[in-house]
């Protein structure tokens, strides 16, 4: 018998699962982990700069310290991949929220600036671990028809505990008047988080995806000399066997088109999300307003990206990819060259909350599209060393975000600045239109 024939017996045998059913099956091994691991890192964020400051450093130096927490992700997320190929999601996990437990208690008990540095970088670096191991875990075991819900789910649930980690923080400082309560929570949530991987139910024994999952573009792979790998319909706990895997390198070399092309595009995207979180407090400051106006213009438009997260999963495994992807670039493309042209008006501050609520909308209709493309274009046999490339081209445009924005702003103004994020969205835009029909598979 072919293997064909025993790939189209599975198909005909197995009935399609609720999606309800599946994703309630990986929550307790991945969504309520992510919840937990941002709720307690949204807890500590807001207050880095002042653990800095109580260490003495001024200014310029607390946001130093603040930004090695993006500057540890982007360099964990090669390393990331190399230890998900090898040692599977499941441990990579717990491995990433042991560091994260050091980088912990490194904050509450740091010295001096340097450990606290070191310390922020440890979480940094352990953050992109745990997250490129859960976006390896979903690419491999969820099925395609219902792939960017899921992880659109993945990124609404990250977003939550971001989004009440500092409400969570505000309440401790209040209780016990001191910032490191916040620190010993998310040493709390960690453990928690540990434990669930660990002891929670494995997904892969508890439900079955059935014929539509990725198991038929495991069916038959290649190892990458030319062999031909049969799957042999075993569940599968750990890393995706296969007969041979390809180095960070040799990855990076093979899928150079697809990472240089639609790997940019995701990197405007991450460009024009993080511009807005360092742009929208910025006008509202630049245009006279005060510090509670500004906090709730931002917490509406937080609140308006929150309530989408799950429509743009929706949209994306209904209609395609870019029936999300497009119109979120297009809103926070169009709506930061708008924002430009509005600094001087007289109504500016009608003009600002309007803007902010269109960036809002977005970002929202943006939740989970990097996740979702990066699973699409990903090597299923063995996704991780891919994904960790993916991620750090997203992250750096992330990163680098801030300080074009700030650059510009710098030797010219604030409006020119965030022109030029409209503009980078706009081509962000014409990118994805013209490399996801290429590269992103058709929908089955």
């Amino acid at each position: 018998m072919t293997l064909q024939t025993n790939v189209d017996e599975v198909t005909r045998s197995e009935e399609p699962i609720p999606i309800g059913d599946v994703l309630w099956r990986f929550a307790p091994m991945i969504y309520g982990p992510t919840v937990l691991f941002a709720l307690g890192e949204g807890a500590v964020v807001p207050l880095l700069p002042i653990l800095a400051s109580r260490l003495g450093a001024d200014v310029p130096m607390a946001a130093l310290v603040a930004s090695f927490l993006v500057v540890g992700q982007l360099c964990g997320n090669i390393p990331a991949g190399w230890a998900v190929a090898r040692w599977g999601e499941r441990l990579t996990m717990v491995a990433g929220g042991g560091v994260a437990l050091v980088g912990t208690a490194g904050l509450a008990v740091a010295p001096s600036i340097a450990l606290l540095s070191a310390s922020v970088f440890l979480i940094g670096f352990a953050a992109a671990s745990f997250g490129l191991a859960r976006h390896s875990f979903m690419t491999t075991r969820v099925p395609l028809s219902f792939r960017a819900r899921a992880l659109a789910l993945l990124g609404g649930t990250f977003r939550l505990g971001m989004f009440v980690g500092p409400f969570a923080a505000a309440g401790l400082l209040a209780l016990f008047g001191d910032e490191h309560a916040a620190v010993w929570f998310f040493a709390a949530c960690l453990v928690a988080t540990i434990a669930l991987v660990v002891f929670g139910p494995d997904p892969e024994k508890t439900i079955d995806v059935g014929a539509d999952s990725t198991r038929e573009s495991l069916a038959v792979s290649d190892d990458g000399d030319g062999r031909m790998i049969e799957d042999t319909g075993e569940a599968v706990t750990g890393a995706i066997p296969t007969a041979g895997r390809d180095g960070i390198l040799r990855t990076m070399s093979r899928h150079r088109d697809v990472l240089s092309r639609l790997g940019l595009a995701a990197a405007s995207l991450s460009a024009v999300r993080s511009a807005r979180q360092v742009i929208l407090p910025l006008w509202g400051v630049s245009i006279g307003l005060d510090a509670q106006t500004i906090a709730l213009v931002v917490g509406i438009s937080g609140a308006i990206d929150f309530a989408l997260f799950y429509a743009s999963g929706q949209v994306m495994d209904r209609f395609g990819r870019l029936w999300a992807v497009m119109p979120a670039m297009l809103l926070m493309g169009a709506g930061f060259l708008a924002l430009a042209l509005t600094h001087d008006l007289d109504q500016s501050a009608l003009w600002f909350g309007m803007f902010a609520a269109v960036l809002g909308t977005g970002n929202g209709l943006s939740s989970g599209i990097l996740l979702t493309l990066g699973a699409d274009v990903a090597p299923q046999a063995d996704p991780a060393p891919f994904l960790g490339s993916w991620r750090t081209l997203s992250d750096a445009g992330g990163a680098a975000a801030p300080l074009l924005v700030s650059g510009l702003a710098a030797v010219s103004s604030l409006a020119i600045a965030t022109g030029a994020m409209g503009v980078v969205g706009l081509l962000g835009a014409i990118a994805f239109w013209r490399w996801v029909p290429r590269f992103v598979p058709r929908q089955r």
